[in-house]
């Protein structure tokens, strides 16, 4: 497709998406952040404020070949992609979807002209490389194919950190985009669960709400053992009791102004 057609396209599509007030969501983490655990909180809190189960709008328009896996993870944001799933919304429905890829142009246009709101959730790295090298231990002794898998060494598990730190930095950097630390998240949710309601337009006063809420407690997710919530240790700072010195060393050589942007302590 041409560069004109698609400018074409995404004009009649934002025309639309002004005209509908309709909206769905995007619900982005660094990998080993909790990402699993606040997608479900989203998802839920927008069912419970009115909104669609996305794996039933995913059934329903036979999107299952780009919003994959229990938590619909589109994968890439292409154009592609991005249109196919917010046909959906403008038809009427309010969902949730997953991503940890870095956004893109089209995305940046469906943030800007409403159709789509995003939240992001981001980890001190270092805590989140070594749960990355965690999981894919794990991911080899029990015989799956999947992305951690093949961080077979810290050099490896480092490199990847580094690409998600970058995508990181440039969500954060986008206005419309609600971010959230996970060791907040941790440690004041009241505060920041209710951030996250109101930016997905969930009336804290409705029962259904209030469930959700605390159903999603850190101490309720840590024991929970719903499909996707990728809940486990979640300690903050234990890199600094498995990492080598040297592993530090080069964890702080990778991230330091990542670290000091975000108010970590080196």
């Amino acid at each position: 497709m041409g560069s004109a057609r698609v400018f074409r396209s995404w004009t009649v599509f934002i025309g639309f998406a002004f005209i509908i007030p309709k909206m769905f969501y995007l619900s982005v983490g660094m990998p080993r952040a909790g990402s699993g655990w606040y997608y479900n909180l989203m998802h839920d809190l927008v069912v419970a404020a009115g909104g669609q189960d996305a794996r039933q709008v995913r059934r329903r328009y036979r999107l299952g070949w780009t919003l994959t896996e229990v938590n619909c993870n589109i994968g890439t944001l292409a154009p592609h992609r991005l249109l196919a799933v917010s046909l959906p919304a403008l038809l009427g429905n309010t969902f949730v979807i997953k991503a940890h890829a870095g956004p893109t142009a089209s995305a940046r246009i469906l943030l800007r002209s409403g159709l789509l709101r995003a939240a992001y959730i981001y980890r001190d790295p270092r805590d989140a490389l070594l749960s990355a090298l965690e999981h894919g231990e794990r991911s080899r002794r029990d015989g799956q194919r999947n992305a951690f898998a093949a961080l077979t060494d810290f050099a490896s598990g480092l490199e990847f950190m580094r690409r998600y730190v970058a995508i990181s930095d440039a969500w954060l950097a986008l206005p419309q985009v609600l971010a959230t630390r996970y060791e907040d998240f941790l440690a004041d949710y009241e505060i920041e669960a209710a951030r996250l309601a109101a930016h997905l337009r969930a009336d804290t006063s409705l029962p259904a709400v209030r469930e959700v809420l605390e159903r999603y407690r850190p101490r309720q997710a840590s024991r929970s053992d719903q499909k996707g919530l990728h809940f486990r240790k979640g300690k903050t700072g234990r890199f600094r009791e498995v990492f080598t010195p040297q592993q530090q060393d080069a964890c702080l050589e990778a991230f330091r102004p990542y670290l000091e942007r975000r108010g970590y302590a080196p």
